[in-house]
């Protein structure tokens, strides 16, 4: 498949994608959020003391308030996506220790300029439009997160946070065709439950 063919059913995907999850009830979304914080914390990701990155849900994304709760009563260490150079779509993760402002895409980020790097995390949360069961994820296409983590494209898989996208379970297919920037995800969270596609995660 060309370059220019493989954009176009990226981008009519994402627009399938975008429908399909906007489509879905208020009343199953709230369910959904809530099934999703408990398949976190039964797995033991929201234990005290993990620093974990959460993102703020932006449009028809799955929330994650629901889990940020758990993590807040349990003493996790909370970070959470903001943005250092729209123009080559840089982002950095920042802990959450005060007062917020809205970045360009009018989503809640801290004011902080205090930075962590995804290796010095334990667990990233992913938002994403779709994922398929080899662990592929289709992001809005702005390609932050896949600059963020490139240094898992680099042989250096078992350094820094494990990667675990949030979804709900109509944003699975069956194959999704990957460049050769995509990040793969070690695993996937939907209110059916917890899925692995690189070994055990602890």
């Amino acid at each position: 498949m060309s370059h220019g063919a493989q954009a176009t059913d990226r981008r009519l995907l994402r627009r399938e994608l975008r429908r399909e999850r906007a489509a879905l009830p208020a009343a199953t979304r709230r369910i959904a959020a809530q099934k999703v914080a408990r398949h976190l914390a039964a797995r033991g990701w929201l234990r005290p003391g993990k620093r974990i990155a959460f993102y703020c849900a932006s449009g028809a994304e799955l929330s994650l308030d629901a889990a940020l709760r758990i993590a807040q009563i349990h003493g996790c260490q909370l970070f959470f996506p903001r943005i250092i150079h729209s123009r080559n779509a840089l982002m950095t993760f920042s802990p959450l220790t005060g007062s917020t402002r809205k970045n360009r895409y009018g989503i809640d980020e801290p004011l902080t300029r205090k930075r962590q790097h995804a290796t010095r995390l334990d667990l990233i949360l992913l938002p994403l439009l779709g994922f398929d069961r080899r662990g592929t994820r289709l992001g809005s296409g702005a390609g932050y997160y896949d600059r963020a983590l490139a240094y898992r494209l680099q042989g250096k898989a078992s350094r820094g946070a494990r990667l675990i996208g949030v979804a709900f379970a109509c944003q699975e297919r069956t194959h999704i065709s990957a460049t050769s920037h995509d990040v793969p995800l070690d695993g996937i969270v939907t209110p059916d439950g917890i899925r692995l596609f690189s070994g055990e995660i602890t």
